[in-house]
């Protein structure tokens, strides 16, 4: 295996409901490694590059509406497999889909305030973790 790197964001609901001891205890206990973390609070104009490619999707507006909401923590997570994994850990995006023992099963309220997102592929964690780390090498 290799070792890689995924972006992983802690979501406004995590944070407004106090979760994000509990998601950053979960991340390490998962064998993790943190490399870079900050808590910021995204512009519209932010959120609207981030999620630019769902730009034509239907609930586009309302997820950058709530990703401006609140703070949110990014972090650059590190590990084998860390793309699959962080996926896993995090359960499906439908939280009442998703297994137990996952964040999403255990913290999420709902499909849009799910507690945490993460880069689905090699391509997307290459393209997300400068959009917030553009210090890190990737």
């Amino acid at each position: 295996m290799t070792i890689e790197r995924t972006l992983g964001l802690i979501k406004p609901d995590g944070l407004e409901r106090g979760k994000q001891g509990l998601i950053i205890d979960r991340i390490l206990q998962n064998g993790f490694k943190i490399l870079a973390m900050k808590q910021i609070r995204l512009t519209k104009a932010q959120a609207e590059g981030f999620y630019a490619e769902h730009a034509a999707r239907p609930f586009f507006g309302s997820l950058c509406s709530y990703m401006t909401s609140g703070q949110i923590i990014a972090m650059t997570l590190e590990k084998e497999n860390a793309i699959a994994d962080w996926r896993k850990l995090m359960g499906a995006t439908n939280p009442e889909k998703a297994d137990a023992g996952t964040i999403r099963k255990d913290f999420a309220v709902d499909m849009e305030k799910n507690s945490v997102h993460g880069s689905d592929s090699p391509a997307s964690a290459g393209r997300e973790v400068p959009h917030f780390f553009s210090n890190l090498e990737f």
